[in-house]
């Protein structure tokens, strides 16, 4: 297999180049970025590039015109070599590190002190049964002594064989003689009784 057929791969980034090339785009000024986003600690001078989102070093911190090192999009040795566009981009370092260091210290105090709000779900309520229900319900777990059958069955049975009698005596008592008053009652007055005096 030939050189030529080899993919390029993305090569690793190195923290400091030589190259002269400057990039044409405005200088990137680390002040618009997140206290997050970049590093300005001497030893680790880096940011995350706005183009790839990665994190990229920053070559001349110190110098007159810090910019990006030339870097890919992709992975180091995974990924395929594609230049970001934002290589060789001047950054602006308008921010100190002791500025830098509080800014991102009040940002994890901020963040360290938020707590989560616990979510109080209310309890799903079931339908109240009605009132037949409830009575149907009692019916049903009150058993007569001695029987398993439940209550509200029994009173059915004592009712239906009592029923014809029941009936028959409500319809003789609607029936009415022809006299002024029921059978066996004594007879209403007509006239307005008054004690009599007896002579002394």
């Amino acid at each position: 297999m030939s050189a030529s057929t080899l993919e390029r791969t993305a090569r690793p980034r190195r923290s400091r180049t030589r190259s002269r090339n400057v990039n044409p785009r405005p200088a990137l000024a680390v002040s618009t970025l997140k206290p997050h986003q970049y590093d300005l600690r001497p030893a680790c001078a880096s940011l995350i590039c706005p183009d790839c989102k990665t994190w990229v070093p920053i070559t001349g911190i110190q110098a007159k015109k810090p910019k990006l090192v030339p870097h890919d999009t992709g992975r180091a040795g995974k990924d395929a070599a594609i230049r970001c566009q934002g290589s060789n981009r001047l950054v602006t370092v308008n921010v100190t590190v002791k500025k830098w260091q509080e800014r991102l210290e009040d940002g994890g105090a901020e963040t360290a002190s938020r707590r989560r709000t616990t979510v109080l779900r209310k309890p799903k309520v079931q339908a109240a049964p009605a009132v037949s229900q409830i009575a149907a319900r009692k019916q049903a777990l009150v058993k007569e002594p001695g029987d398993g059958r439940p209550l509200w069955l029994l009173r059915e049975m004592k009712w239906a064989s009592t029923e014809s009698a029941v009936r028959d005596a409500d319809t003789r008592r609607a029936q009415l003689p022809e006299g002024d008053a029921p059978l066996g009652a004594p007879p209403v007055p007509l006239k307005t009784l008054r004690p009599e005096r007896h002579a002394s």
